[in-house]
């Protein structure tokens, strides 16, 4: 990713070739190639997302939602409009949806046919390296760099009192969900002490194709050394990814979860309503851990719980009324750390050590920028990307990358010759590298200047691209190395001094907000503050963080919360 000199790559493979490497140095040195393209990769993987965010054009359509009741009962339940009684109808816009809800006025609701299913749902496999990062990363918030620095600190060993320094999790550098007979053997002891047989279901998984499977799965070095053991050892992270790996484990070991579920199709006139819902029949493994899935980052999975009252095939309900709601298609989602991860391991790219120094060298290099947990490419990134993609189509594309992984296992193993597999890659890479040595155009990157002067030297003031985003520095660098943040304002006032509320960024990436005059006013926030009062006690208002993004009231004495449309 970083300025490449033809000759100087020339000149380092011309030596790769003329040396006899052994198998492990081979797998190191095309590790480190490896670990460059698969960086180049994931930056294009990112830049591909956010150009078709960009060019995305939201489609409207609009459903409606029958609130139902048991004739003369107290059941109330949902159900949503499906179509008529041949077909599924989808609402384009209000008119289709005034239509339909014109021929519903004072037609009966009666249901045709309920159905019943159970359903199994089997606990995951034990912990990779891979899955262990997209777990925390949604249910502790944990960065993927985190995740593997406090995994080291269990793996190393801590002291936890009488029993000294003790490694508590196995090598968190796998591939693998394969785990040793005796570990399998110690957690049904320990499930038969703690539940009664129902729960007990013993099991091996089996390694993937891809997987090397050199180690076992991440799991804890005994399932008796439960979290709340050694708590009062660990700090508040170690404590909650050696839970979390904990919990995963022993679950492996657990019947299915079963669940009840039921379907009830409602006629009214020509018109299909469904109403679903679930209920835990058995929770099996739940009681220990419940899945996390994509979108969910810093909550637990869960499965439905809305409860049907008891009906009857041919019964009439009461319609309480009818909601119609305006929607519009979403964008695909920008990666997150943990989608990016899963979406590398899907195309079979990199290996399990090198998921978090790829995400973090490319946010470092200024390739990418974390906004609100989600990546997105600079503007360096975009120029950097287009210039490889066209210069270098093969090396960047993700068959080629995946090809090669493949390739580097089959050298280590010893079933292919390296001097095989680097010259078929040197010639065609040789001729590349010379044409866009002397064909790849110079692009300078232009910097926004503002009407700001530098407080040193007074000369304008330009908007650059860091880390951990954008800010200002001075037009007369390198004579004057001023900067500052830039501060994006968010159109509040302080509830404390007035000021400016401005949008600002931690050195982890975290987004928050605080006061413009920092530090005479310390006001800080997590969440975003909003200019609209509250409706209880015209406090100062914020938009919580989370799924469905609730308002609430800052003040104590109120504390409101709940949703509310901007006037």
């Amino acid at each position: 990713m970083d300025k490449v000199n033809a000759q100087q790559a020339r000149r380092i493979l011309d030596r790769l070739v003329g040396y006899k490497l052994s198998p492990l140095l081979w797998r190191k040195v095309g590790g480190r190639l490896s670990a460059g393209r698969v960086q180049s990769v994931a930056v294009r993987l990112i830049c591909e997302r956010e150009r078709e965010i960009q060019v995305f054009v939201p489609e409207e359509y609009w459903t409606i939602t029958a609130r139902l009741k048991k004739e003369h009962g107290q059941g109330e339940f949902e159900a949503l409009f499906q179509g008529d009684r041949s077909r599924k109808i989808a609402i384009g816009d209000e008119s289709q949806a005034q239509e339909i809800l014109a021929r519903l006025e004072g037609v009966p609701f009666e249901v045709a046919e309920i159905t019943l299913k159970e359903k199994r749902q089997n606990p995951l496999p034990p912990f990779t390296t891979s899955t262990l990062q997209q777990d925390a990363s949604r249910k502790l918030g944990f960065r993927v760099a985190k995740t593997m620095m406090v995994a080291q600190q269990l793996y190393e060993g801590l002291d936890v009192g009488n029993e000294g320094s003790v490694g508590l999790i196995t090598y968190m550098r796998t591939d693998s969900v394969r785990l040793a007979a005796s570990a399998i053997e110690e957690a049904k002891e320990y499930l038969g002490k703690r539940f009664d047989a129902a729960f007990l279901h013993s099991r091996q998984f089996a390694a993937g194709k891809r997987a090397q499977d050199a180690h076992e799965a991440i799991r804890p070095t005994s399932v008796f050394r439960e979290p709340e053991s050694v708590q009062d050892f660990l700090d508040k992270d170690q404590f909650r990814l050696y839970s979390l790996i904990w919990a995963r484990f022993v679950a492996s070991q657990m019947a299915p979860m079963v669940l009840d579920l039921k379907g009830v199709d409602i006629l009214a006139g020509d018109y299909l309503f469904r109403a679903t819902g679930s209920s835990v029949k058995f929770p099996g493994f739940s009681v220990l851990y419940s899945e996390s899935k994509e979108g969910e980052e810093g909550q637990e999975g869960k499965e439905g719980k809305a409860q049907l009252p008891p009906l009857e095939k041919g019964e009439m309900v009461d319609l309480l009324g009818l909601l119609p709601k305006q929607h519009f298609t979403q964008p695909p989602p920008r990666y997150s750390e943990a989608l990016l991860v899963k979406t590398l391991e899907e195309l079979g790219i990199g290996r399990p050590s090198t998921y978090a120094p790829i995400i973090d060298t490319i946010q470092l290099r200024g390739y990418v920028i974390a906004e609100a947990r989600r990546l997105k490419p600079t503007e360096l990134g975009f120029v950097v990307n287009d210039l490889l993609v066209k210069h270098f189509p093969t090396i960047m594309s993700v068959e080629f990358t995946s090809e090669m992984e493949g390739k580097l296992d089959r050298v280590e193993e010893g079933t292919e010759d390296w001097q095989g597999v680097l010259g078929e890659f040197y010639s065609p890479f040789r001729e590349t590298l010379q044409v866009a040595a002397e064909a790849m155009e110079k692009v300078t990157l232009q910097s926004q200047i503002t009407d700001q002067p530098c407080e040193k030297c007074g000369k304008p003031l330009v908007i650059k691209q860091g880390r951990f985003g954008p800010f200002l520095a001075c037009t007369g660098y390198p004579e004057c190395r001023f900067t500052k943040p830039y501060v994006k304002e968010i159109g509040v006032s302080c509830p404390e001094d007035g000021g400016k509320i401005i949008e600002l960024r931690s050195k982890k990436g975290r987004t928050f907000y605080g006061c413009s005059n920092y530090p005479g006013c310390e006001y800080r926030s997590w969440d975003r503050p909003v200019d609209i009062p509250c409706p209880e006690c015209k406090g100062f208002m914020v938009q919580k963080r989370g799924k469905g993004s609730p308002y609430q009231c800052t003040n104590k004495d109120c504390n409101w919360k709940g949703s509310l449309k901007k006037a």
